[in-house]
């Protein structure tokens, strides 16, 4: 390579850097305009339980069932239900307070695949994320619980950031119900054999979630835990 062409290169990479860095300022505008606008819709909803669960899962499955159930449940006791607006398990839960004649809020999530919202959201509650952390923000701020079905990643990411996050007493507690035993189980068991064997957490950390199998039994966890707090922002 010649040093013009050394030059030229140069010029270029330092062309390209600048301009990373501007994108990065200004998209500090783009973070701080989606936060606004979370806080404001948002703070006007009430007491709400937020539903994960896989997108994949279809109208037939006993899941997908489940979580409207659920839903339905919780509406029928005073809360509405936010889900990440999507399909699958997101779908049930949002159907199951449309029929409950609840709150029904969807913070919808811009994806290459499979995220599109769902029909049974109300239309002043659906709301659109660039950024996963803004939306995991408005997730716990304006949640007085979890109710996590079945998943992948994304609802692997949900619960442990919720269980972080009251392990290290940056939120105050609230209830965090995993729904479906034998869904969880292999899980539970690393968390019990290897985790506290290891001494990477405590054993009372696995009071900080529940696990049940019935719709029942979820919403009486809310209910129960509820009788004993007052419903109140997370942060």
């Amino acid at each position: 390579m010649t040093d013009e062409e050394k030059r030229i290169r140069d010029k270029f990479k330092q062309k390209t850097w600048n301009e990373i860095k501007t994108n990065d300022s200004w998209a500090i505008f783009k973070v701080m305009s989606e936060f606004v606008e979370g806080y404001e819709r948002l703070s006007r909803i009430g007491p709400c339980v937020t539903i994960f669960g896989s997108a994949r899962t279809k109208p037939e499955h006993p899941n997908y069932i489940m979580a409207e159930e659920i839903a339905f449940q919780l509406t029928q006791n005073g809360f509405g239900v936010i889900t990440g607006g999507g399909p699958g398990i997101m779908e049930a839960g949002n159907k199951g307070a449309h029929r409950g004649k609840g709150v029904s809020v969807g913070l919808n999530i811009e994806l290459p695949f499979e995220q599109h919202f769902n029909p049974y959201i109300d239309r002043d509650k659906n709301l659109e994320f660039d950024y996963f952390f803004v939306r995991k923000v408005m997730f716990i701020k304006y949640s007085q619980g979890f109710v996590v079905m079945p998943g992948g990643f994304g609802t692997l990411d949900e619960l442990f950031e919720a269980i972080t996050l009251i392990q290290t007493k940056k939120i105050g507690r609230f209830p965090i119900v995993l729904v479906n035993s034998q869904y969880w189980g292999g899980l539970l068991d690393w968390i019990k054999n290897t985790l506290i064997v290891e001494k990477s957490i405590s054993e009372e950390d696995l009071n900080l979630f529940r696990v049940v199998d019935t719709a029942d039994e979820a919403v009486e966890h809310f209910v129960k835990f509820y009788e004993k707090y007052n419903l109140s922002p997370n942060f």
